[in-house]
């Protein structure tokens, strides 16, 4: 018997095992993927971001996903058959090792939505049941031990800090990020330098930044990015069993008692352990608590108060572009405009919160970048001229050639609350089961207006920096389709058991020995990119889980 059972090896399982391990504690983690190092990382862009090379295939392993419109009609669409994939990043170390790495703490008032601006109708917001000033230590903590790169700079919405700066220089700038501040300052906007779980210099074993400019969808060849393999499974004790796929709980009353997977010649084996640590990923970890029913827990494990995958979330917001083309620019910002591999690091906070009529509302963040190397879909837009007629041969070479080497696209991001709702949610399907026998998962999809809203007050922001410094071809996209990489919800923490799965230190109301530490336990998901705040819970929940087994 192990003492710690870990399901899932990402950000909010790794953690767990780096500090359990490193107690003296046995740990097992089961790894449904494959264990990848950076020796085997490449930047193969077929491979990677257009077949299912860290992803599982849609034929063994799919999601349903249900699409509620505004008029409440719901359309229904089969994953394998509509090749609509939530799956981010199958192997040790989870999607961490494919993130792009932006890394922005959450604010004091994200952990208060609710007090702070009030109720919205049709959303199930909620305060949190633990605070900003809880969760600071362990932001401090992961980003010295995962690695953040960055310089902290005053602006209206800096959230209070232990340290004064980051534990890492901040990583090396396109000269255009000068044009940006410039803009910035013409428009009285706040530019800040955007953090990066990237190490700017070698650290524990880790090498720095190559710049290689593939950090979004690819793995770290050089061990830089702070993925939980490279930053804590790589350092640690644990013993990790991979293509382990757990499809099954069984439990008494109180207590989870065993975790059953299969291996990948679909042998079935048990895992028997003191504690059991869930962090499958969101929609994944509801998906197995559903499928796990006994006697004791009827409609799936930890689920007699039927909140098991409720208030689903993901990100809101979108994106946009504008491409700064020669003929505008001197040499000199020629020059900047082409620079490889360096970043372009900035984004905005100012409108974190602002006014909407009488009222306070929650805003969000914006990041910038470059656009992504990929040669792919950058050559594919070029296939028409200005009429649309499509082009091809000496005519397309030409202008594939020009566009490529005498303009270049700046991007932005938009992060903002989606709202969790009664419609948003995972259940499992009756009809569907995976390569293990399973049933799938269904994500059943509703967006909340007021998201589309803050996105596109947003968005038009971003639009006035990149008209400021002089961009062509702008345009932006808010909508309230799902980003897959950013998701969370489905087993809220809370005091009150019967609006919540999870107790405050992550453990299951109604189990004494199992804890949930992906971004299932988020009730509110913040204005930024989730992984940092998993990362810290985790942090801080390993230590709850050392005093509960000493």
């Amino acid at each position: 018997m192990y003492d710690v059972c870990i399901i899932g090896s990402g950000a909010g399982g790794s953690p767990i095992a780096y500090e359990l391990s490193h107690a003296g504690f046995s740990v097992i983690v089961l790894e449904k993927g494959k264990n990848y190092r950076e020796e085997d990382f490449n930047k193969d862009e077929l491979a990677v971001c257009r077949r299912d090379f860290f992803t599982p295939n849609l034929a063994d392993e799919q999601h349903v996903i249900n699409q509620r419109a505004e008029d409440g009609a719901i359309s229904r669409h089969v994953g394998s058959e509509n090749d609509w994939s939530f799956w981010n990043g199958s192997m040790v170390g989870g999607s961490s090792n494919l993130m792009s790495g932006y890394f922005h703490r959450m604010k004091p008032n994200d952990f208060k939505l609710l007090s702070v601006y009030g109720a919205i109708k049709g959303a199930n917001v909620a305060d949190w049941c633990i605070s900003y000033e809880e969760l600071e230590p362990y932001y401090e903590k992961a980003e010295r031990i995962i690695g953040v790169s960055g310089e902290v700079v005053k602006h209206k919405f800096l959230e209070p800090r232990s340290t004064p700066n980051f534990p890492h220089a901040k990583l090396e700038e396109s000269g255009v990020t000068k044009w940006f501040d410039k803009a910035c300052v013409s428009l009285n906007y706040e530019s800040i330098p955007t953090p990066r779980a990237i190490l700017s210099t070698s650290k524990d074993g880790r090498n720095g930044c190559s710049y290689s400019n593939f950090c979004g969808s690819y793995g770290c060849a050089t061990g830089a990015k702070g993925s939980a393999r490279a930053a804590l499974l790589q350092k640690c004790d644990a013993k990790i069993v991979t293509e382990a796929f757990v499809y099954k709980l069984e439990s008494d009353a109180k207590k989870i008692t065993k975790a059953y997977y299969y291996d990948d010649n679909l042998t079935t084996h048990t895992v028997e352990a003191k504690i059991f640590v869930l962090a499958a990923q969101a929609i994944e970890s509801s998906r197995l608590l559903l499928n796990s029913k006994n006697r004791y827990f009827p409609h799936g494990i930890a689920n007699n108060s039927n909140q098991v995958g409720r208030n689903l979330i993901f990100s809101a917001g979108g994106s946009g572009s504008g491409r700064f083309n020669f003929e505008k620019l001197s040499q000199e910002q020629q020059k900047e405009l082409m620079q490889t591999g360096v970043f372009f690091n900035r984004s905005l906070q100012q409108w974190y919160e602002y006014e909407a009529g009488e009222k306070k509302r929650k805003g969000g963040t914006i990041d910038f970048l470059f656009e992504h190397q990929n040669i792919i879909p950058r050559v594919k837009r070029e296939f028409y001229d200005d009429e649309e007629n499509i082009i091809w041969g000496e005519a397309l070479a030409n202008k594939i050639h020009k566009r490529l080497t005498t303009s270049r696209v700046l991007s932005f991001e938009v992060f903002n609350d989606w709202l969790p709702t009664d419609d948003c949610f995972v259940s499992v399907d009756d009809e569907v089961k995976d390569k293990f026998h399973m049933p799938v998962g269904v994500i059943n999809l509703s967006g909340h207006k007021h998201d589309l809203e803050v996105g596109e007050y947003l968005a038009k922001k971003a639009v006035k920096v990149l008209r400021e410094m002089g961009a062509e071809e702008i345009h932006s996209s808010i909508s309230s389709s799902p980003p897959p990489n950013l998701v969370a919800g489905g087993c809220r923490f809370g005091a009150n058991p019967q609006t919540s799965v999870l107790d405050k230190n992550c453990k299951a109301h109604e189990l004494e020995n199992l804890y949930i530490t992906d971004a299932s336990f988020m009730p509110t998901g913040g204005s930024v990119p989730y992984t940092w705040t998993i990362y810290a819970n985790s942090f801080r929940v390993a230590e709850v889980i050392k005093k509960h087994l000493a």
